[in-house]
C-alpha cells in the first residue's frame, strides 16, 4: 500500500477538524471521562474508547498507516456511542447524525483525493489472523448467534439492527406496514458478523452479572 501524500492527510485533517469544530460535536472532542460521570460499565462494553481529539493528534503525528485507518478511529467515536446510549437517545441520534455528515465529507474527499474509502482490517478489532478466519462461520455459530439474540435487551437488538442496516442492508427484510425487521444471519458478511458476535456476547454476558447480583441483594 503506498503511504498517503502530505496533501491527502491534509486533507483528512481538515475534514476531521471540521467535524470537531462542530458545536453539537462538543462531546465526542475529549476522551469520555467515565469514573467523573459515574458511569462504572463504561469500560465494560467499551473495549477501545476514541474521541475525535485522539483522530487529530494521530492525524497530526502521522501515526496512522493510511487514510482509511484514521476514518475508522472516527466511525468508532460514534459507534462506541451509540453501542453505549439506548437507540433513540439524545446521544444516540447526536452520533448517528455525525457519522452521516462525515461519511459525506470523507467519501467526497475519497473521490477527491482517489483514495480507497473502503474500511481497513482495523475497524474491525481483529488481528490478521482472526481476519483470515473470519470468513469461516458454522452453521453452529449462526445458529448460537441467532439464539442469543433472544438474550439481549430491545434497546440492544436495535443497536444490532442498525449497524447491520448501515452496513448490510441486504441482511435486512423490513416489513414497513408492521413496524418490523427480520434479520437474514446468512447474509451478514464474516467481518461483521463477527463485530456483532462481539457485541451481542458482550450484552448477553453484561446482562448475566446484573441479574447475579439482583439474586444476592434478594
Amino acid at each position: 500500500m503506498t503511504a498517503p501524500t502530505d496533501a491527502q492527510w491534509s486533507a483528512m485533517a481538515k475534514v476531521v477538524d471540521t467535524i470537531y469544530k462542530r458545536p453539537d460535536a462538543e462531546p465526542f472532542r475529549v476522551p469520555v471521562d467515565w469514573k467523573a460521570m459515574g458511569l462504572f460499565d463504561y469500560p465494560r462494553i467499551i473495549k477501545k474508547p476514541m474521541d475525535l481529539g485522539t483522530v487529530k493528534k494521530k492525524i497530526a503525528d502521522r501515526t496512522y498507516k493510511s487514510i482509511p485507518e484514521a476514518a475508522d478511529d472516527v466511525r468508532l467515536v460514534w459507534t462506541n456511542c451509540m453501542t453505549y446510549n439506548a437507540d433513540g437517545s439524545d446521544f444516540f441520534l447526536l452520533a448517528k447524525s455525525l457519522s452521516k455528515r462525515f461519511e459525506e465529507k470523507y467519501n467526497k474527499l475519497a473521490a477527491d483525493m482517489q483514495i480507497d474509502a473502503s474500511r481497513s482490517a482495523a475497524s474491525t478489532g481483529l488481528d490478521a489472523a482472526a481476519v483470515g478466519s473470519a470468513g469461516m462461520i458454522s452453521l453452529d455459530e449462526k445458529r448460537a448467534f441467532a439464539r442469543s439474540l433472544y438474550k439481549i435487551s430491545k434497546e440492544e437488538l436495535g443497536k444490532v439492527i442498525v449497524e447491520v442496516d448501515s452496513q448490510c442492508p441486504a441482511a435486512l427484510v423490513k416489513n414497513m406496514a408492521e413496524d418490523e425487521a427480520e434479520l437474514n444471519v446468512d447474509k451478514i458478511p464474516p467481518v461483521l458478523f463477527r463485530e456483532l458476535k462481539v457485541f451481542v456476547d458482550a450484552c448477553s454476558k453484561a446482562a448475566a452479572t446484573t441479574k447475579k447480583a439482583a439474586k444476592k441483594k434478594s
